[in-house]
């Protein structure tokens, strides 16, 4: 794992005494252009405020927070449109990952606020994803970017996030709307069965780059990633076809184990993390550094939050609207 000094990731801003908003407001343009160059910035020894202060510092340097949609882990809502972080068990890794890569649209821009740090680990590793790219293989590379890669999410009526809270909705006429303008194949099973289908980019560039980013969750959901005992437990209960979420290669082929192990590699070797502190405020660059969760002791109390809503589709840089402002 890399040095986060050594990699510039995340550039770290101490306080000087200026109250967080007032220095967010007075260095804006600094700040934003560190974050898109390094991938990320860890704003330390402020005075945050609490929840109401890091929703204040979000609109401040990003605009106004987004709701969580086509949501693919638990969250709980703290309020308004802040969430508390993945409420995975504590003893769990969550791998390395873009938010919301597998939708038709994501947001730019990520928000970590530390209320309470953990008594151990619990750091939100990252990893530019410029230098992951680089570190894949080019062969591998292209397959992807020739073949894309596919998602598929089953849901089941008694096991996980069910369907109607990933959509906000219990009309399946509203689900199959919202799918069909986002990419998306949908196939009722049984009375509350839910499988879907969506097929996206593995490479992309941010607006105003021309690096290309290893940006997708094709090694995030893929079955073999996940530990051996619950790999093991999913496909017994389930089989490979009912997997809650598992990837292909865009055509429905499987990827290869070795492939799968290349991939988690590059992961790793592009890999920084640092140990929270109180009032820490993490911001990401969707687009240029994944984030994951080590595994922790102790209470670990972490605020997300989500802004700058980009569609490759549309073609419209955020960033530059943003500045308009």
């Amino acid at each position: 794992m890399t040095d986060p000094a050594a990699a510039g990731l995340p550039l770290t801003i101490e306080s000087d005494g200026t109250p967080i908003v007032e220095l967010i407001e007075t260095r804006r343009a600094e700040i934003r252009a560190a974050l898109v160059e390094h991938g990320g910035v860890l704003l330390r020894g402020f005075d945050v405020g609490g929840v109401d202060g890091f929703d204040r510092v979000v609109r401040a340097l990003a605009g106004s927070p987004l709701t969580y949609t086509e949501r693919s882990s638990p969250r709980s809502t703290i309020k308004g449109q802040v969430y508390t972080s993945t409420d995975y068990p504590a003893d769990e890794e969550i791998f390395l990952h873009n938010e919301n890569s597998y939708q038709a649209s994501w947001p730019l821009t990520l928000f970590f606020y530390c209320i309470q740090p953990p008594t151990s680990m619990g750091a939100t590793p990252l990893a530019d994803v410029r230098r992951v790219c680089r570190e894949i293989d080019p062969a591998v590379r292209e397959e992807f970017e020739r073949r894309r890669w596919m998602l598929v999410r089953n849901f089941h009526g008694d096991f996980g996030t069910p369907w109607r809270q990933v959509f906000n909705t219990d009309d399946r006429d509203e689900v199959a709307g919202y799918c069909a303008a986002n990419g998306i194949e949908v196939e009722w099973l049984g009375r509350d069965g839910l499988r879907t289908r969506s097929v996206r980019d593995a490479v992309h560039h941010r607006p105003g780059s021309d690096q290309p980013s290893w940006f997708n969750h094709a090694t995030f959901f893929h079955v073999s990633t996940l530990a051996k005992d619950l790999q093991e437990g999913l496909l017994a209960m389930f089989g490979e076809e009912g997997l809650p979420t598992n990837t292909y290669y865009g055509d429905g082929e499987a990827i290869p184990a070795d492939v799968m192990d290349h991939l988690r590699a590059a992961y790793r070797a592009a890999t920084v993390r640092f140990d929270y502190r109180a009032d820490d405020v993490l911001v990401v660059d969707n687009m240029t550094a994944a984030h994951g969760r080590e595994p922790f002791t102790g209470p670990r109390r972490i605020a997300v939050a989500m802004a700058e809503p980009y569609s490759p589709a549309s073609q419209q840089d955020p960033i530059k609207q943003q500045e308009q402002w």
